[in-house]
């Protein structure tokens, strides 16, 4: 079983539009949707949900009305301004205390320091992962709730669940499209993968991005592949990059010309491969050529 990565130094290259047609041209794969911060391979997969489960990425305070005796050590120790109260009041049984579950970071200061025991620390629901099946294979992908963090636990539990999915379905390969830039998702993304593949544009930003993701990629030792999408806007800007990657050993495996079929095809919740037969079909067949060759 062999694990692909695919990822961007920012949003807006293509990125997710070439997994969705990776997921078209593959025979026997799994697929996993980790940028779960702004998840949307599901537009074009369609997928149909088999299970739904909670995600539970870290722990909460909160206080228990009946118990506190509104003392306000708790919000007299919170550095993150989680804990507000109804007001002050000559009578501090009078006051009531809650915690804000968006400020509050779950550094359980409030919990270890109140005299009464009167604020617990619980699961946080930080969003929902799904086992689901699409028109190509089955696929897993979460959705992260508003303002909340720990993508990363996220990812790393959705390419698990895709790890065991291959392995009990024998699959041969998982095809993952990974966060853009250089953070915590996109580093739990690529870990222990067999293969990278950047997708970068012909832009002075697509090539500094190149530059940084490059520089994580080969911090973790994993074998690197470029395209670059749009080609055809930036043909100077183009071969700098394709310079740029070599130069860093990466290898440039597929220029991809603009067209509006990249948008076209997700208005209609179709991979570009599937809209259309036309010459930017065959340079995405191409480019799955050279990384499935890759791939060994």
């Amino acid at each position: 079983m062999k694990e692909l990565v695919v990822i961007s130094g920012k949003g807006g290259t293509g990125k997710t539009s070439i997994v969705a047609s990776f997921a078209g041209l593959a025979k026997n794969a799994v697929f996993a949707d980790c940028d779960v911060d702004a998840a949307d391979l599901h537009l074009v997969l369609e997928p149909k949900v088999k299970r739904e489960s909670e995600f539970s990425g870290g722990k909460k305070a909160s206080i228990v009305t009946e118990q506190c005796v509104g003392c306000g050590k708790c919000r007299e120790l919170c550095r993150f301004d989680a804990i507000t109260s109804n007001g002050s009041s000559s009578d501090s049984a009078d006051e009531v205390f809650t915690v804000d579950p968006i400020s509050c970071e779950g550094c359980k200061v409030c919990v270890e320091f109140c005299p009464v025991g009167a604020i617990e620390f619980n699961d946080a629901v930080n969003g929902r992962w799904f086992i689901s099946d699409t028109r190509f294979g089955p696929m897993v992908h979460a959705e992260l709730g508003m303002a909340e963090e720990n993508s990363g636990k996220l990812v790393t539990l959705i390419r698990r669940e895709a790890k065991r999915i291959a392995a009990e379905e024998s699959k041969d390969l998982i095809i993952s499209d990974g966060s853009p830039g250089i953070g915590c998702p996109v580093i739990a993304s690529i870990t222990g993968s067999d293969l990278v593949l950047i997708i970068t544009e012909p832009t002075l930003s697509g090539m500094h991005d190149l530059g940084r993701v490059a520089d994580l990629t080969r911090s973790f030792g994993i074998p690197t592949l470029v395209c670059i999408n749009k080609s055809d806007l930036n043909p100077q800007m183009t071969g700098r990059i394709a310079e740029e990657a070599r130069n860093r050993g990466i290898r440039p495996v597929g220029n991809i010309r603009y067209d509006k079929a990249f948008t076209k095809a997700q208005i209609m919740k179709a991979t570009v491969v599937e809209y259309t037969g036309g010459w930017v079909s065959e340079e995405i067949k191409a480019l799955w050529r050279n990384v499935i060759y890759a791939l060994g």
